[in-house]
């Protein structure tokens, strides 16, 4: 027996939660614009699920700062992801920090964790309907 075997959160599931202000408004973007129903739902909250991992959207009076990635999807082909979601109407952000910067919405970022067997990431990122960040992104072996 190792120490992740009694840690409960070792052994938990992770799931995202998103805030929206408008549930409504959120629900037609996760449908119209990324092709996601939900699985569930409960007054306040839209659980949806993508690749076997959950996420949820719940009503919330505060707001995200859209200042960083939130949620992210990893995918097997970028280019395919961004060019059916830009046939949706999604709208990818153009990235120009220090360490790298989007041509055409897509990055190509040096490193990746060592355990996951890749040498670098290619990602974009665009905004859902309440401000929220998220990524999609493909490890480059």
């Amino acid at each position: 027996m190792n120490a992740d075997d009694e840690n409960v959160l070792a052994r938990g599931r992770v799931a995202t939660r998103l805030p929206a202000a408008d549930m409504d408004r959120a629900r037609r973007f996760y449908s119209e614009r990324l092709g996601l129903e939900p699985v569930d739902e409960r007054p306040g909250g839209l659980l949806y699920r993508c690749g076997g991992t959950e996420f949820a959207v719940f009503r919330s009076t505060g707001a995200s700062p859209g200042t960083f990635t939130q949620m992210g999807w990893e995918v097997d082909d970028l280019e395919t992801a961004v060019s059916q979601l830009r046939r949706r109407g999604v709208v990818f952000e153009e990235v120009d920090v220090p360490g790298f910067r989007t041509r055409d919405g897509i990055a190509e970022i040096e490193g990746n964790y060592p355990s996951r067997g890749a040498r670098g990431e290619r990602a974009a990122w665009f905004r859902d309907s309440e401000g929220n960040l998220l990524g999609i992104g493909e490890p480059v072996a």
